[in-house]
């Protein structure tokens, strides 16, 4: 996902392109993003990069920006126009997705990271709204089971090294939820038995 996001002129460490400079987290660039070629058939116009693990350092520079004198205009503005740090983890993911997500590009690491069920649930309704006018697309890295439901996605697996295209119930995700759910007892004699 770094790389994608190096290729897409977006910060590695997660932000839209008004975010490239301010070197807000703790990684600057891919090593990755140097060995791939790209082809665009139309670059996006806009473009955001969710990483779940680094969104405290994005929050961070929003305030840093709102404190900072010089800086034009609201900072918090496309993020729901009040600091993420006065919400909750999954809401602030959800404030970021539901503020800044329209027309472009969209990378997302582990999104579900801070989201409920129906967090995630809001956040597929959201993508699909996005996506059904035509101007948006979606990469996604996942464990969410639930966001692997997305009608029509396009699901590569990284469990083998061929990165084979796979329908949902291929996924370890989903075989593991829906094995746990449908029979917890059996999974948990089975754990047991392991240790």
């Amino acid at each position: 996902m770094e790389a994608l996001a190096a290729l897409c002129r977006l910060p590695v460490s997660g932000g839209g392109r008004n975010e490239l400079a301010d070197k807000h987290g703790p990684e600057q660039d891919s090593p990755l993003a140097g060995a791939l070629r790209p082809v665009f058939r139309k670059r996006p116009a806009d473009g955001y990069f969710l990483r779940a693990e680094f969104l405290a350092h994005f929050a961070s520079l929003l305030d840093i920006r709102a404190a900072d004198r010089d800086f034009r205009g609201d900072p918090y503005q496309r993020y729901g126009g009040r600091s993420l740090y006065t919400r909750s983890h999954g809401e602030a993911f959800l404030a970021v997705l539901q503020n800044r997500v329209g027309a472009g590009l969209f990378l997302f690491d582990e999104p579900e990271s801070a989201l409920s069920p129906q967090s995630q649930l809001a956040l597929l309704m959201l993508m699909n709204g996005m996506a059904a006018g035509g101007k948006s697309q979606f990469v996604i890295a996942t464990h969410s089971p639930i966001l692997l439901t997305y009608p029509g996605a396009d699901i590569v697996s990284f469990d083998s090294p061929r990165l084979p295209h796979v329908n949902i119930e291929e996924t370890t995700h989903y075989q593991i939820t829906r094995g746990i759910l449908s029979d917890p007892e059996l999974y948990w004699k089975h754990l047991r038995e392991e240790n």
